[in-house]
C-alpha cells in the first residue's frame, strides 16, 4: 500500500475491518456474521454490504460469503493500523491496561490525522504488535502472517507461549489478567474433558504452574506459539 489511502465514513472503516477481522480468523464473512459480531440489524448490515460493494470495497452474491476487494483491503488495513497503534500507545504512554483500549481507540481511529498516526509509531519505536498481540500493518499494508495456533486446537502435551488475545470483551481481558493468562505466558494442554467438557491448561514456569479449566471462549480466543 503507497500514498495515501481514502478516508470513509466511520461507519464504513468500522464494517471493512470487521470483514477484515472475520476473515483473519478464518470466519465465513456472511450478512449474519457480520449481524451478529456488530450487534446490528441484519437489514441494517444488509444496506451497507450493498453500499460497500457500490464503493468498490467488498464483493457479495446472495447467500455467499463477503469478501474484501483489493481497495477493500487496503481501507481495512489502514484503518487496523490506526486503531492497533493507538491502542499501544495508550497502554505504553498513557498507562492504560489492555482491557481499557479498544472502545477509546475504537473512538478515535476515525478522528486521527495519517500524520498524527505516524507520529505515535514513530515515538513508539515503530511497533510490530499492539497490547492483545495483533500484528500492525506496516504504512505500506504488509501485516505479518501468524504462526500461532488456537488453544483449542491443540493436542494434550503440547507447550507454548500465549501470543495473541483475539477477543476485546473487557470482562474476559480482565479475567485472563487475574488468572495470569497474559501475553508471553508459558502454556502447557494437559486434558481434554470428554462431551464438550473444559480444556484443562497449567500456566506458568516449574513449580509456580496453576491448573485452570478453560471453556471453549477462552480456548478459541488465545493464540499460541508453539514448542517445538
Amino acid at each position: 500500500m503507497t500514498g495515501t489511502v481514502e478516508r470513509h465514513s466511520a461507519s464504513v472503516e468500522d464494517y471493512v475491518r470487521t470483514i477484515y477481522g472475520l476473515s483473519e480468523r478464518g470466519a465465513a464473512v456472511t450478512n449474519t456474521t457480520l449481524t451478529n459480531r456488530l450487534g446490528l440489524s441484519p437489514s441494517s448490515v444488509s444496506s451497507m454490504i450493498t453500499k460497500l460493494a457500490q464503493l468498490g470495497l467488498v464483493t457479495h452474491e446472495r447467500y455467499r460469503s463477503v469478501e474484501l476487494t483489493e481497495q477493500g483491503r487496503r481501507l481495512a488495513c489502514d484503518v487496523l493500523r490506526r486503531h492497533r497503534l493507538l491502542e499501544q500507545f495508550l497502554v505504553e504512554v498513557l498507562d492504560y491496561t489492555w482491557d481499557e483500549v479498544h472502545q477509546e481507540a475504537d473512538a478515535l481511529e476515525h478522528a486521527v490525522s495519517d500524520e498524527l498516526v505516524e507520529h505515535i509509531a514513530s515515538k513508539l519505536g515503530h511497533p510490530t504488535h499492539d497490547p492483545h498481540g495483533d500484528p500492525i500493518p506496516t504504512a505500506d499494508g504488509v501485516v505479518e502472517k501468524p504462526t500461532t495456533k488456537l488453544l483449542d486446537q491443540l493436542e494434550p502435551g503440547t507447550v507454548g507461549t500465549i501470543a495473541r488475545v483475539w477477543d476485546t470483551d473487557s470482562d474476559l481481558l480482565r479475567y485472563l489478567t487475574e488468572h495470569a493468562l497474559t501475553l508471553g505466558s508459558r502454556i502447557e494442554v494437559v486434558e481434554r474433558k470428554p462431551f464438550g467438557g473444559p480444556l484443562v491448561v497449567r500456566v506458568g514456569e516449574a513449580e509456580e504452574t496453576e491448573t485452570h479449566f478453560l471453556g471453549s471462549e477462552i480456548a478459541q480466543a488465545l493464540s499460541i506459539t508453539v514448542q517445538h
